[in-house]
């Protein structure tokens, strides 16, 4: 049986990049907890 994750970049970017999480209210809220909580990585 084939592996669930079958990595692709583009898709990556396009559903859980930066710009992507900037576009909306509910990703800025994320990207905020993410940047108080203090991650390393933000968004991909």
């Amino acid at each position: 049986m084939k592996r669930t994750f079958q990595p692709n970049n583009r898709r990556r970017r396009k559903t859980h990049g930066f710009l992507v999480r900037m576009s909306t209210k509910g990703g800025q809220k994320v990207v905020k907890a993410r940047r108080q909580k203090g991650r390393k990585r933000i968004a991909v």
